[in-house]
């Protein structure tokens, strides 16, 4: 049976029409020629065991191999104590640092436009706040800004832009928003219910995603909401409202269905100067150890990402053969595919100048690290490099050092946000510390 909200779906006016026109869309006028240390072809599929801070990955159309090449793997990590003397590393020029530690399951980080730094503390149902008052790198001051929450997750700041109003927090079956001010280090009002009801919580190996990021339009207008699936790749009627993202009024009001087909956007994120929304997805399992690919990628309004039935454009989904073959050639192309199985969660763009100019305007993401892999995958915060704001298909290592030599992991990448002093903040909720990436050859703002 068709969900309701695949009837939706067939009605919306998609944005890309086929494939070829996409790309052609979409591609810059010239691509800048790949560094040496890019890894293209079957060299591009490698394991944890190849990640180092520079390493250049493009995966293409043609990295992808047939279903079921390989075994379905399960390979959960073997969470353990930061070992002494293992530490994460970046790009040669870059520090790494403890920002904070022993927090509860840290997942998402922002900024706000004052410098403080907000934290969802997910499994302890709260958002905590992080102040460095004399920008020397780590905060002197931590408080809750409000709890009892229901695994919050996504955290946005209305109305964009110096003087934000509401603090809205994305918990998993709701969108609530905490009136606030500069400043405040407490919530000044109640939770005030913005969407009451977003699909339930499930939380199960291969689907179940709990995850809600939300963020905002640039103008303020729409609330963007990411919903994950309930399943691996069902498409039975407990997957309505899922799989995708949807767009509401600041005020919860005249819910739309803005792409689908996106198994699990688990991060959101606007670009500056642009106002493209950017989403970061892990793809399904079950397909083998390179197959389906997560990916990075800009969202398309009214588009189609072929989740259940189609992935990666329209490559089908076996275990569909021959269903919905008239949205085969609406499927499209994600801007960035990462190494299969990576779970990649949240994204920021760099807005800051502490790092050298090349990185302005890039995205960082957080690969939180592979269970359905027999080679480990993940477990690193990566950097995809833009040009005139489009993608090259390329990312990099930045972060890397979470797995130990036996294989082990003890380390787990989140959240990631740009610090007012333009350092770069992550959150590991396996060691419950947020990391500060600083670029040596910049103090910080005084």
């Amino acid at each position: 049976m068709i969900r309701d909200f695949r009837s939706r779906l067939l009605a919306l006016p998609l944005a890309a029409g086929t494939l070829a026109t996409w790309a052609a869309a979409s591609a810059p006028a010239e691509t800048p020629r790949a560094p040496a240390a890019t890894r293209t072809g079957q060299d591009a599929l490698g394991d944890w065991t190849t990640d180092a801070p520079g390493v250049r990955r493009k995966i293409t159309l043609a990295e992808l191999p047939a279903p079921f090449d390989t075994p379905s793997s399960k390979n959960q990590p073997k969470v353990v104590k930061r070992p002494d003397g293992a530490w994460p590393k970046a790009p040669e020029g870059f520090k790494v640092e403890e920002y904070a530690t022993g927090l509860t399951n840290p997942r998402v980080i922002m900024t706000a436009p004052n410098g403080d730094i907000f934290v969802a503390e997910s499994t302890a149902g709260r958002v905590k706040i992080l102040r460095d008052s004399d920008n020397d790198g780590k905060p002197e001051m931590t408080a809750i800004f409000a709890d009892g929450l229901n695994r919050p997750f996504g955290i946005a700041f209305y109305p964009p832009g110096p003087s934000p109003t509401h603090v809205y927090v994305a918990n998993t079956t709701s969108v609530v928003r905490f009136p606030y001010a500069a400043g405040d280090t407490k919530a000044t009002g109640k939770a005030e219910t913005i969407v009451a009801q977003l699909p339930g919580f499930a939380q199960l190996t291969g689907g179940g995603h709990w995850t809600r990021d939300v963020a905002f339009s640039v103008d303020g207008k729409r609330m963007f909401v990411s919903i994950g699936s309930r399943s691996n790749n069902d498409d039975d009627e407990g997957e309505n409202r899922r799989a995708d993202i949807l767009a509401f009024d600041p005020d919860g009001k005249n819910e739309k269905l803005y792409a689908s087909g996106i198994r699990n956007p688990v991060g959101l994120a606007v670009q500056p100067g642009t106002g493209v929304l950017w989403t970061s997805v892990n793809e399904r399992d079950g397909l083998g150890d390179h197959l389906v690919p997560d990916y990075i990628t800009h969202v398309e309004e009214g588009g189609f990402y072929g989740w259940p039935w189609y992935y990666i454009g329209n490559h089908e989904d076996p275990r569909y053969k021959g269903k919905h073959p008239e949205l085969k050639d609406k499927v499209i192309v994600p801007d960035v595919i990462l190494q299969s199985h990576s779970a990649s969660l949240d994204l920021a763009f760099y807005t800051g100048e502490q790092f050298p100019a090349e990185y302005r305007g890039d995205i960082f993401a957080s690969e939180h690290g592979s269970w359905n892999r027999a080679r480990r995958t993940g477990y690193k915060v990566v950097r995809v490099p833009l040009r005139d704001g489009k993608a090259t298909g390329e990312y990099e290592d930045f972060l890397v050092g979470f797995v130990t030599p036996d294989g082990d992991v003890w380390g787990r990448p989140v959240g990631v946000t740009v610090a007012r002093d333009g350092a770069l903040l992550v959150t590991d909720d396996a060691s419950g510390t947020v990391w500060r990436v600083s670029h040596e050859g910049k103090k910080a703002a005084e």
